[in-house]
C-alpha cells in the first residue's frame, strides 16, 4: 500500500511544466506528481520491489501503479514528462541501467520501458547524481562550481561537479562507496572492505547485529546506544567515521573541491557525524587543501525532485524546439 510523504507546501521548482518525478533506491520507491507552479502536488513511498533477476521488470510495473495513483488523486494536473532515477551503474545517455550488485539488474532499458508505461518522455539517471543536481542547483552545494555531493544511506556514492559541470566519467564516476578502505567485511559488489560494506547506514546496523546477536532498526538505533554506553556500537560507529574521513581525505586530494556535501538517511545524525568526521579529516588532510563539510539542504525529498528536473529539463527543451 502507498503512504504519502510529508508535501512541501511551497513550490520548489517555479513555474514551467507540471512532471512526474520517481527516485528508486534499494529500499524504497519516491514517486511525487508536481504541477505547474513547482509545488509537490502529491507524494507516495513504497517499498522496492525485490523481485531477484525480475527486480527491473517490477520496478516500472509499480511506477504505473504509482503514476496511476497521483493521477487518480490530482485529475486537475496534466504532467507533460517524467523523470527517473535509479541505483547502481548507469548509462544516462541510453537510458540503461547497466548494473546493480543490490537490486540485481543488468542491462536493463528503463527509460525505454518507462516511456512504455507512462505513456510520457522520461528522463532518466543515476539515483544519487540526480540527488546532486538538485542539491546543485537549489542547495547547499549551489555557492560551489567545484564540489561532490556525498550521499549515505543504504549504500554510498556521490556526484562530482567540476567548473559548476556534472562529472558522469561514462556512468561509472562516484562510486566512492566501492574504494577499499579496509580489510573487510565482504561487501555485496563481491570486494572486500569497500566504504559501503564498513560505513553506510544498512551496514552500520547490519555489523552491530553481526558482532552482538541483536537485530535493531538501523543505523540511528546503533547510535542511539553509543549515547548510552554501549562500547560495540561505539566501536562500529567510530570505524565507520574512520572510514568515512579516509575516504574523503582521497576525495580531497584527487579533486580539491571547494566543498563537500553529504546527505543521505546517516546525515541525520547531524552533529554526531558531521563534527567527528571533520576532525579526522582535519587531522589527514593538508590545511590548503580542506574543503568545507556541509550537510545537504533539500531533505528527504532530494531524489524525487532530482528526477524532477530531469523532467523539467525535457519539457524545456521540447518548449525550445518549438520555438525554433
Amino acid at each position: 500500500m502507498s503512504s504519502p510523504n510529508e508535501v512541501p507546501s511551497t513550490p520548489v521548482l517555479g513555474a514551467g511544466g507540471a512532471v512526474l518525478a520517481f527516485d528508486v533506491g534499494g529500499t524504497d520507491i519516491k514517486a511525487a506528481l508536481l504541477d505547474e507552479r513547482g509545488s509537490i502536488r502529491d507524494i507516495l513511498r513504497v517499498p522496492t520491489p525485490i523481485e531477484g533477476q525480475g527486480t527491473a521488470s517490477a520496478v516500472i510495473s509499480r511506477i504505473g501503479e504509482l503514476a496511476a495513483d497521483l493521477l487518480l488523486s490530482n485529475p486537475d494536473v496534466h504532467p507533460q514528462a517524467a523523470g527517473l532515477l535509479v541505483p547502481g551503474q548507469v548509462d544516462d545517455e541510453r537510458g540503461i541501467g547497466v548494473f546493480s550488485e543490490n537490486l540485481r539488474w543488468s542491462n536493463y532499458p528503463f527509460r525505454d520501458r518507462a516511456e512504455a508505461a507512462l505513456g510520457l518522455p522520461v528522463g532518466f539517471g543515476h539515483d544519487v547524481r540526480g540527488a546532486g543536481e538538485a542539491e546543485h542547483r537549489l542547495g547547499a552545494a549551489a555557492p560551489f562550481r567545484d564540489v561532490v555531493v556525498m550521499t549515505i544511506g543504504t549504500g554510498i556514492a556521490g556526484a562530482i561537479f567540476i567548473q559548476g559541470t556534472l562529472y558522469t566519467g561514462r556512468g561509472k564516476a562516484g562510486e566512492m562507496g566501492h574504494s577499499k578502505v579496509a580489510e573487510g567485511p565482504a561487501c555485496a559488489c563481491g570486494s572486500r572492505g569497500c566504504l559501503e560494506a564498513v560505513a553506510s547506514a544498512g551496514a552500520i546496523a547490519r555489523r552491530y547485529t553481526g558482532a552482538t546477536g541483536q537485530v535493531v532498526s538501523g543505523a540511528k538505533d546503533v547510535l542511539n546506544r553509543v549515547a548510552l554506553g554501549d562500547e560495540i556500537a561505539k566501536q562500529i560507529w567510530e570505524s565507520a567515521l574512520d572510514a568515512l574521513a579516509l575516504d574523503l581525505s582521497h576525495t580531497v586530494a584527487l579533486l580539491a573541491p571547494e566543498a563537500i556535501v553529504i546527505g543521505g538517511g546517516l546525515s541525520q545524525a547531524g552533529p554526531a557525524l558531521f563534527e567527528p568526521v571533520e576532525r579526522r579529516l582535519a587531522a589527514i588532510a593538508p590545511p590548503r587543501r580542506r574543503p568545507k563539510l556541509l550537510r545537504a539542504s533539500i531533505g528527504q525529498n532530494a531524489g524525487v525532485i532530482g528526477a524532477a528536473l530531469r523532467a523539467r529539463d525535457l519539457v524545456d527543451e521540447r518548449v525550445g524546439r518549438l520555438r525554433l
